[in-house]
This record gives structure tokens, sequence and C-alpha cells, in this order.
């Protein structure tokens, strides 16, 4: 094993609908962060869970705000992964790259106290992450420079003027910024061959920049697709392929149906979110219906940008 004090630090970050929440969907970020740790060269010190916004418009999505707070019950135990609501406040969908350029800074520092040689390394990687998502929308929307807030801390914004600190220009000493890496499902991965769900420019920086880890499911085969694709292909060595041997197959489209048909679900989401589904009436057969006539937010943006 590699000297721990060597290791590269991770940011897990999991995007999706969340609705509802499940077991499974924590599991994914255990069975990710003993897969890199167990390699000797990663140090996962952070986990987020970030919620679609109501705007993706998918069939039977509920509201973002009982999503997000679900996710918060389900997170409260954890010492790692927690919720950022950001991408779930929005009025408008977000693309994933987009939120992997806005993590919250307070998330993204060292799980070690930091000492006065690392003091400024937070604000560091804030500086990045800022001008690295400014620079890739010129026109700055209003929804993008809006402050950003999170009940019991806020986020603090940096100017745009900074120069991003490469690796060679660090002081000595100084530990390098944590890699965040898009955690997700085999579902995920397959989902970029989908037309006008992905843009190709999209998944050629998320997977060149930051990286994947992927949970293998039952019935997937990724890395037939990912041989199939020649962008995955040209960055397979930045895609973790995680085998799941102790299976899951629990879903939220399966924890909806039984709800819907008041079958029990208890032990296949956390306690706190069976409880507050019970008490806000959650997933009835009207609320499946939602969205039914919509079209999916990415399919309408991507294919209207095409014409």
């Amino acid at each position: 094993m590699e000297n721990p004090d060597n290791r590269t630090e991770i940011v897990l970050v999991a995007c999706g609908s969340f609705n509802p929440i499940t077991n499974m969907h924590l599991r994914l970020f255990e069975l990710a962060k003993d897969y890199l740790q167990e390699t000797g060269k990663y140090k996962v010190i952070k986990g987020i869970i970030s919620p679609v916004s109501d705007a993706y418009r998918k069939k039977g999505l509920i509201s973002a705000s009982h999503r997000v707070t679900m996710a918060k019950l389900a997170t409260q135990s954890s010492d790692w992964v927690e919720v950022d609501d950001w991408e779930s406040c929005q009025n408008e969908w977000s693309e994933t790259l987009k939120v992997l350029s806005f993590p919250s800074w307070e998330l993204l520092t060292s799980s070690e106290p930091s000492t006065s040689s690392l003091s400024a390394e937070p604000v560091v990687l804030s500086r990045y992450h800022h001008q690295k998502c400014m620079s890739s929308n010129p026109t700055k929307s209003p929804q993008r420079t809006a402050p950003l807030t999170k009940p019991g801390r806020k986020r603090k914004r940096e100017g745009n003027s900074h120069v991003p600190i490469k690796k060679d220009q660090q002081n000595p000493g100084t530990k390098s910024v944590p890699q965040i890496k898009l955690l997700c499902g085999s579902d995920i991965v397959e989902s970029f061959g989908v037309p006008n769900l992905w843009k190709s420019e999209d998944i050629t920086e998320i997977v060149a920049d930051y990286g994947l880890v992927c949970i293998n499911r039952p019935g997937y085969n990724v890395q037939k697709f990912i041989y199939e694709s020649d962008i995955l292909w040209e960055h397979r060595n930045n895609i973790h392929l995680v085998d799941e041997w102790i299976t899951n197959d629990i879903s939220s489209t399966k924890i909806r149906r039984a709800l819907r048909r008041h079958l029990s679900i208890r032990y296949l989401v956390p306690d706190a979110v069976q409880a507050y589904i019970e008490k806000h009436d959650l997933y009835s057969p009207g609320s499946e219906d939602k969205n039914a006539e919509e079209i999916l937010a990415p399919l309408q943006k991507h294919a209207s940008s095409k014409q």
C-alpha cells in the first residue's frame, strides 16, 4: 500500500432524482469508498447527494423540497455523506457537468484539521471551480451568479479573476486539492448512448476531467458499452467499475410501485424516510402521473439546440 499521506483525496458526487432515496443509493457510496480506498491510491473524504430540480420534468417526480428533505433524513447518521440542494433549487434543469462544477465549498476540504500551511487550500479550490464554471458559460446567467445558500451555512463566492493553481505551482508540503468524481450506477453510463439525453462534449469533459465511479448492476454490460464508445474507451482509465458482490435490486421505481399498491417498504428505505413518506402521503397513483405529458428536460433542450 502506498504512503497514506500521498493518497489522492476524492469527493464523490451522485446526481439523480432520488424519488425517493433508497438504501441502495446509500450503498453506492459505501461500495465506491471501499473500492477506491482499497487501491491504496485514494482517500474518499466526502460524498455529496445532489437531487435534480423539478424542472427535469421526469414522470412521477415529486417536489424537490420533499426529495431533498428525505435525502437529508437518510444521511443524518452518516459522518461523510451529505446532501447539497443547489441543483434542486434551480428554476431550470442543470446539466450534470454544471453540477460537478458547483460543489459546496465547505464540503471540498480535507477531513483533517487545517494547519497554517493548508489554510488557504479551500480558497484555492473554490476559486478554481468557480472560474471553471464561469468560463464554461460566458453569458454569466443570473441563475449561476446568484448567491448559493443552504440551511445552517452559507456558500462563499470568490471572484473569477483568479488563475487556478497548478500542481507544480503549489507550495512545498501543500496537499493537492481533492478530485471530484461522478458516482453512478450502470444505467447512467449506458444512458450516455440515448440520443439527445447527453451532449457528447459534456460526456467527454465528465470522463476526462472528473472521472466516473460506476457500480455494476445486474442486467448491464458496462464493459461492452465502454468498448463500443470511442469517448469512454479513450478515457477508460478514468472510469472505475465497482462490482456489487452482495446484490441489491432496490430501486426508486419499485419503491413507488409498492407504495401505490399499499405494500410495505420497510427495510428498503431508511426508517426516517418511510415515516416522512407516510406522514405526507407521498407517492399516490396520482403523483405517478405528474409530468406524464411532459418531455424530459434534457431531451427537449438538446433536441431543440440541433434544429
